[in-house]
Parts: C-alpha cells; sequence; structure tokens
C-alpha cells in the first residue's frame, strides 16, 4: 500500500521540486521494485487523491474525468496516477488506485490542516483560522472510513475486473470550509469565537468533491461515519491530547 508523499498544498506551493520529488519519483520507484519482483506482489494500492482531477466545472468528479492538475501539488498527484495506470496496462502490475477526498480524524498532528487546526485554536479559547475565503468547498471523510476504504480495494485486486481501476472515495456531502469550521464550533460549544479569514490560499482549487458509486457498486464500500460522529470522536481525542 503505497501512501508515501509530500500531502501539503502549500509546501507543494513553496517547494514544488520536493513534492515532484516525493510524490512522482517516489511512486516510479516502488512500482518499479513492484515490477522486478513481480513474482512476490500479489496486490498494489496506490494513493492518488481527487486533487488528481485537477479544476474541474464537472462536479462532482467521477472516475472517468480527465487527470488534469495544474498546480504544483495536482500534478504531483496527476502524474502519480497515470504512472500508476501504465504499470498496470504495460506490465500487468495487479495495481489499485485510490482517489479520496480530504481525510480527517485522530492522530493528525499537523496544525495547518482546517479540522485539527480548528480543534487546537478552539481548546486555547483562540479564533479558529481560515487560510481561504470559507467558501472553498470540499468532501471530508473520516479516517476510518478511509482506511476501509484501502482494505477492501486490496482485498478484492484478486478479481481481474478491479485490477487496473481507480476509485473514488468520499461521504457524498460536500460543505464548505466556513460551514465546516461552525460545525466545529457549535460541537465544541464555542461559537462565539468568530473564525479569522485571511483568505490568502494560493494554488487551491475552488470546489471539488467525489462521486463514490463505482466503489459502491463494485467494492460494496460506503461511509460508516457521518460528518458530526466523526469530528466528535476527533474532537474528544484531542481533548485527550491536550489534558496530556
Amino acid at each position: 500500500v503505497h501512501l508515501a508523499a509530500q500531502t501539503l498544498v502549500g509546501v507543494s506551493y513553496r517547494s514544488p521540486l520536493e513534492t515532484f520529488e516525493s510524490n512522482i519519483r517516489g511512486t516510479y520507484n516502488i512500482l518499479e521494485a513492484c515490477r522486478i519482483h513481480f513474482h512476490c506482489v500479489t496486490e498494489v494500492v496506490v494513493a492518488s487523491s481527487d486533487k488528481a482531477y485537477g479544476a474541474s466545472e464537472t462536479l462532482p468528479y467521477k472516475e472517468d474525468l480527465p487527470l488534469i492538475g495544474s498546480h504544483p501539488y495536482e500534478v504531483s498527484k496527476s502524474c502519480a496516477d497515470l504512472i500508476a495506470k501504465s504499470y498496470y496496462c504495460t506490465y500487468g502490475l495487479p495495481i489499485g488506485i485510490i482517489r479520496c477526498c480530504n481525510i480527517f480524524g485522530e492522530g493528525d498532528l499537523n496544525w495547518n490542516r482546517i479540522v485539527p487546526g480548528t480543534i487546537r485554536s478552539l481548546l486555547s479559547k483562540e479564533r479558529p483560522v481560515l487560510r481561504s475565503d470559507g467558501s472553498f468547498t470540499r468532501d471530508y471523510m473520516y479516517v476510518e472510513d478511509a482506511a476501509r476504504a484501502y482494505m477492501v480495494l486490496a482485498e478484492n485486486l484478486h478479481d481481474d475486473s478491479i485490477k487496473g481501476e481507480a476509485f473514488n472515495f468520499g461521504s457524498g456531502r460536500p460543505i464548505t470550509v466556513i460551514g465546516l469550521v461552525q460545525t466545529i464550533q457549535e460541537l465544541m460549544g464555542c461559537e462565539h469565537l468568530e473564525a479569522r479569514i485571511e483568505n490568502t490560499a494560493v494554488g487551491e482549487i475552488h470546489s471539488q468533491y467525489v462521486d463514490s458509486t463505482k466503489a459502491k457498486s463494485l467494492l460494496s464500500w460506503g461511509p460508516q461515519f457521518d460528518l458530526g460522529e466523526g469530528l466528535k470522536r476527533t474532537i474528544n481525542w484531542y481533548e485527550s491530547l491536550f489534558r496530556l
């Protein structure tokens, strides 16, 4: 399961070479090793992203849309996705490609991300900070649903109809960034701490969310946690962390 990557859009904007080296070169190094040692490789799951689609007027993203990333992070995921597909088409490597929406949950200590950053601010009785203008729309999926997505794809890669395919995984309920922050505020009883909107985000797609019909149909996968339940579990974890 190839999950290694530079995962931050902001970092990719400041350091494109580091992002390309990690996300593109890292992917073909892994897949080339799998090709050479094909006799001991039974399944390969590659983590792509909904960012691989780039900006599109067609929403939600479906798997047959072209991969047309424009900014460094999107391009790195488009390239990695296409490279994975090429190793299947050319060498028959048993690859499955996962394109997840934004994932949140326990254990994420990157405070630049909207969910942990907002929770930490509210626990510190500070106003949460939005890098965008708040209107950007995303699909947010709880980490246990994402982990199950990886497992169910890996477990089904013995099926020839699944090999070489890409699958979207998402909650199916897009929400604006300000809407997400307000939901967290309500769950934590911190509605009085008004968000500070900086509107400084660069290299970000304004609206993106995926259609997971293919995963539901072929893999019998569907999210088991709605946004509220996932956020409650996540908030509880961070509250425990800050009590240590």
